[in-house]
């Protein structure tokens, strides 16, 4: 059995109104739909990258589900989960450093967490072959990867339905309810087994994209 702990349609200010915002980014909601963009020049490099994290901490056995679609790229998103500080803080506690959107602080830094990386259209062989990415940090460490059927953002006529899927050591990852990946955690290879906290959409510039819809399920 699952049930419903957490919905948000994602659809206007008041929806996101104690998220947080690492980095800078242009929020708008022009069709009644979270829309993301970078607010600095992609010329600007991993600065000009951002991270928006829901302010709520979930348990471990969620199902997550949203809505998305990209409207330009080049660019590449990212979901973060299972986010906490790596002695178990909340990754908002002040003893952590400062997050400001640059990669390295969130898979070198001091946060353990699960990301997988849905639409790769970055650099040439991101956009020549592309493929869903789930990685485990601390450290950098690529575990699973399955084919990405998301078109490329001229070619999207509509919103994708994905779902994220982390039941104890299981991870899976489906576009449409088509399985992309499926992962299980030894708890050894790449580190200790990750729990509950929080998640994180992660934009590279110079993306734009929609969201909506978000929901947790606990498992």
């Amino acid at each position: 059995m699952e049930n419903l702990i957490y919905s948000n349609p994602l659809s206007g200010e008041s929806d996101i109104k104690d998220f947080v915002l690492e980095g800078s980014a242009k929020i708008s909601f022009p069709d009644g739909k979270m829309r993301m963009e970078n607010a600095i020049g992609a010329e600007a490099g991993q600065k000009a990258n951002f991270v928006l994290w829901c302010d709520r901490t979930f348990p471990d056995n969620i199902r997550i589900t949203w809505k998305f679609r990209p409207l330009r790229e080049p660019g590449l998103a990212i979901l973060f989960f299972a986010a906490t500080g790596i002695n178990g803080e909340d990754i908002f506690d002040a003893s952590l450093q400062k997050r400001t959107g640059e990669y390295p602080l969130y898979h070198h830094g001091d946060i353990n967490a699960f990301h997988v990386s849905y639409f790769r259209r970055k650099e040439p062989d991101e956009r020549a072959f592309h493929t869903c990415n789930l990685r485990k940090s601390y450290g950098f460490h690529l575990v699973s990867q399955g084919a990405d059927p998301i078109p490329d953002a001229d070619d999207c006529t509509s919103d994708y339905d994905l779902e994220l899927v982390k039941k104890d050591s299981y991870v899976s990852f489906s576009v449409n309810g088509l399985r992309v990946f499926e992962f299980t955690d030894d708890g050894e290879t790449y580190g200790k087994l990750l729990h509950g906290g929080k998640i994180g959409f992660r934009q590279l510039a110079p993306m734009i994209a929609e969201y909506s819809d978000l929901k947790i399920y606990g498992l």
